[in-house]
């Protein structure tokens, strides 16, 4: 009876789709950032309270974790283009 028709997506369905593909590409980097950042900063303190070399290993971590993060956004980065 009705046939189906084949609707193009409209201006706004596509800005929502872009917003939404932005935000996850923010959400992406952010974690790159965060985790490993924060996550050996966390362990370094740890290391430090455990066997008394405050602040050298919570240093270190911070120092390590950016560097991780740093190559994370440039995998990133080297994916995307």
């Amino acid at each position: 009876m009705g046939t189906a028709t084949e609707q193009t997506p409209t201006h706004d369905t596509r800005r929502r789709s872009t917003a939404v593909l932005v935000f996850a590409d923010i959400a992406d980097t952010t974690w790159r950032l965060f985790v490993p950042i924060v996550g050996l900063l966390l362990a370094g303190r740890y290391a430090d309270v455990h066997w008394g070399t405050k602040p050298w290993l919570m240093l270190a971590g911070a120092v390590l974790g950016s560097v991780v993060a740093g190559l994370l956004i440039k995998q990133q980065l080297t994916r995307s283009v």
